[in-house]
């Protein structure tokens, strides 16, 4: 992947800023990074001349307004390149196809029919050139994965795939021909909204992500915090109520167990007899079915404490909830929020709880930014 070089550490960091957060004033950028206009000016001029920086248009009433000598705002050619990401599930995969600001243009979904590592990197491949038709020549490829992934290139462990190291980043590039970074994906998603989304601009930023399992990840000091736990299903021993359900996948009463989609099913199949899909089960919560109110009450109570304790210990300025199961909101957010005071401080302050309802293109955006940082940030995929 051709990358942002040469820069030094100082070009770099103005390059980022206008990315992340630009189009940005000469004025303003100077005032983010601390810099004098003089400094400014020394560290934008090669940017400039080579084209990753763009003197942006400006707003007519600002242009008017605005005093002295004209400079327009600073920002970068969006779609000079495009960025390919994956999300990978037990049975499909979702393609998109990215700007260099995360923007999506397109997408490609395919049945995943064999978990054979070499046929899934030749339909990655194959799934690529198709999205790539008609663009910019793609500068990379992230992919995301649920499960462990070590050196953001091997797949450890994933129980959805049943894999155990399996050199996926190889796989894919020795058939596109283009870098690939493969990471948990959960940490890319947490990685897109730092960058681009709910998490931008913010010191202290948590996402935890509700759906197939329980995914948490934290941001201090604007940087995502790596951990060993990536991918391992930690959810299913974060134990919310040790009295609370037993399912197959989970602890008692832990995260997993009280939370998940598959677990929310199989306490309804359980206790009913019959199989009752996610949507429909909050439905009936909704309309006041006995069974269906109880388990989504207790999931809700569980999620309520969930926030509160990431509130309580990491002190995030701001909670993203995501992730395909957050439809829990809409039928039970008053007892989530109940929960929440009830574990916090009485004079705490309110919990930035910020919900997103996701699909698995999000995921995909995700992982296709892992592929724009390491573009920008001159770090090789592993």
């Amino acid at each position: 992947m051709t990358s942002w070089l040469p820069l030094s550490p100082a070009e770099r960091s103005v390059a980022i800023e206008v990315l992340v957060h630009g189009p940005l004033s000469r004025t303003e950028l100077a005032r983010r990074l601390g810099l004098s206009q003089g400094s400014l000016t020394r560290l934008t001029k090669p940017l400039i001349e080579s084209g990753l920086l763009v003197e942006a248009p400006e707003a007519t009433g600002a242009a008017q307004a605005r005093q002295g000598r004209p400079s327009r705002p600073l920002g970068v050619v969006a779609d000079a390149r495009c960025f390919l990401g994956f999300k990978i599930t037990a049975d499909m995969v979702y393609g998109v196809v990215t700007t260099l600001r995360s923007e999506v243009t397109g997408r490609l979904d395919r049945p995943l029919t064999t978990h054979d590592p070499d046929a899934v990197a030749a339909l990655l491949a194959e799934m690529a050139a198709v999205l790539a038709e008609g663009r910019p020549a793609p500068a990379g490829i992230g992919i995301g994965a649920g499960g462990l992934v070590r050196e953001r290139a091997v797949v450890a462990e994933s129980p959805f795939l049943g894999w155990r190291d399996v050199p996926l980043a190889a796989l894919v590039r020795e058939r596109t021909g283009l870098p690939v970074v493969v990471e948990n994906d959960v940490a890319a998603l947490v990685e897109a909204e730092t960058w681009f989304g709910a998490g931008r601009g913010l010191d202290r930023f948590a996402v935890l992500t509700v759906g197939a399992g329980i995914g948490y990840g934290l941001v201090l000091g604007g940087r995502r915090v790596p951990f060993t736990e990536d991918g391992r299903g930690f959810g299913r021993h974060w134990i919310i109520d040790p009295h609370g359900p037993l399912t197959p996948t989970g602890e008692r009463g832990s995260a997993v167990s009280l939370l998940t989609i598959p677990s929310i099913e199989y306490q309804i199949r359980a206790a009913t007899g019959r199989d009752t899909p996610y949507e429909e089960i909050l439905a009936g919560a909704a309309a006041g079915e006995p069974m269906s109110a109880r388990v989504v009450g207790e999931a809700a109570r569980a999620l309520g404490t969930l926030v509160a304790q990431i509130a309580n210990f990491a002190m995030p300025q701001r909670i993203l909830l995501a992730g395909e199961g957050v439809g829990l909101m809409d039928v039970a957010g008053n007892t989530v929020h109940e929960t929440i005071r009830a574990h916090r401080h009485p004079h705490a302050d309110p919990v930035d709880l910020e919900t997103k309802v996701s699909d698995f293109h999000d995921w995909a955006r995700g992982a296709a930014v892992l592929a724009i940082q390491v573009l920008v940030l001159g770090e090789g995929p592993g």
